[in-house]
């Protein structure tokens, strides 16, 4: 084996060039086919940190009432909606693969908020659990969080988000400041932001106001003191944190049954706590990229058979002048098996060589196709492996015809070849 890839090595040297020129085909091949792997794998991660966030893994669990969200303020049934208990919410951060939980209130409609005469109207308030921050991934700017006092002597404190501060103390330091929320006096003690740094794309109007209250920001009230500005006995929705991005579908699913096992709708109403799926829109949008892509894929696959092409072809014109050699090794007891694994080593070698060379063209490619159109891509390690063995294969099978056609010839024949 080792003589053969001697041989093998000392004949693609001997002749550079043609040998350069069998294996471009390979080189293109396969180059081709890892940047549109990378692509391919760069691209759904992008559309996954899109719809999630990077590393947020926190899946929403919202109370509906038929086919619409309920909102407390203008919820239409003339049903009692169910609360959670104590015990339900404890359940639900015991669940497998659930890393943490929280519980919130929440108004969309905040014309009652104001600081001075400047309205909040379009952001949202929530009445919040010590497990918010840490659940959705918010992180203090200014003054402090909520502390255990807070909820304990029902404080009239609140946090503004980064957004609200802008938009509701514009070039003001907002801690310390006292707002009214339902003519309550609620005093700011902390800025909060998230911790990452994931903004949505907004490019079209439906875009603007899907996201128009995330723009506007969001104010936080413990959620004990949440009946002084609102109603007693509101239901709660959840925010389910799992612990990898792969759960979130599950752990929100099992969430949003625990919170419907016990509830029991009267009259017109049907309530039920629901999951937002989100990895579910990530794997219908990657199913869509992907399944243009590997036409792509196909497409480039091509150039690999042409490389395979050029490989039998060059290998056929090696075997015509290399008669002699092969005549005079079966002459001297050479068996066919032995000149037929010589030009499959010889094949092999070359596609090899042709597939190291378009993995590392194929990288570099991706990365520059990357940095020109802004679009992000990801090495697939188990795509440079297969590429490589893929091209071994492509010298086993488009070498074989010369492998035998050498093996089988005549020894006297090929010695009068000369």
């Amino acid at each position: 084996m080792f003589e053969n890839i001697r041989l093998a090595f000392q004949g693609i040297w001997s002749h550079k060039m043609r040998s350069f020129l069998t294996m471009l085909g390979i080189i293109i091949g396969i180059a081709s086919i890892i940047a549109i792997v990378s692509t391919i794998k760069g691209t759904s991660e992008q559309i996954k940190e899109d719809l999630i966030g990077s590393g947020n893994n926190t899946v929403p669990v919202t109370l509906y009432d038929g086919d619409n969200s309920y909102d407390s303020e203008y919820g239409m049934t003339t049903s009692t909606p169910p609360l959670l208990t104590n015990e339900q919410k404890e359940e639900v951060r015991e669940l497998e693969h659930v890393q943490n939980a929280t519980f919130y209130y929440s108004r969309s409609y905040t014309s009652s908020v104001y600081y001075g005469n400047t309205s909040f109207q379009g952001g949202k308030v929530y009445g919040i659990d010590m497990n918010y921050l840490d659940t959705c991934g918010y992180k203090v700017q200014a003054g402090r969080a909520f502390v255990q006092k807070d909820y304990d002597q029902y404080r009239k404190v609140v946090l503004v988000d980064n957004n609200a501060a802008e938009n509701l103390f514009p070039g003001e330091n907002p801690v310390g400041k006292t707002i009214e929320i339902s003519q309550e006096p609620f005093t700011v003690v902390g800025v909060i932001k998230l911790d990452d740094n994931y903004v949505p794309a907004i490019e079209t109007v439906s875009e603007y106001y899907e996201y128009y209250q995330t723009i506007m920001g969001s104010i936080m009230i413990p959620n004990k003191t949440w009946p002084a500005a609102f109603k007693f006995d509101e239901p709660e929705n959840a925010i389910i944190k799992a612990d990898s991005t792969d759960n979130m579908s599950n752990a929100g699913n099992a969430a949003a049954k625990l919170l419907s096992e016990n509830i029991v709708n009267t009259g017109n109403s049907n309530f039920a706590y629901k999951a937002d799926d989100v990895m579910e829109k990530v794997r219908n949008l990657q199913k869509l990229s992907e399944s243009t892509n590997t036409q792509l894929l196909w497409i480039a696959s091509i150039s690999l058979l042409v490389g395979g092409i050029g490989v039998m072809n060059i290998m056929l014109v090696s075997v015509t002048e290399r008669t002699s050699e092969i005549g005079l090794k079966k002459a001297i007891g050479a068996r066919k098996k032995t000149i037929l694994a010589q030009f499959l080593t010889e094949a092999s070698v070359l596609t090899s060589i042709g597939g190291l060379i378009g993995v590392v063209s194929g990288i570099g490619l991706s990365k520059v196709v990357a940095k020109v159109s802004g679009s992000p891509s990801a090495i697939s390690i188990p795509a440079i492996i297969g590429s490589v063995v893929f091209s071994m294969l492509i010298g086993l099978i488009f070498g074989l015809l010369p492998s035998v056609k050498a093996s089988n010839l005549n020894p006297i024949d090929a010695l009068r070849s000369e």
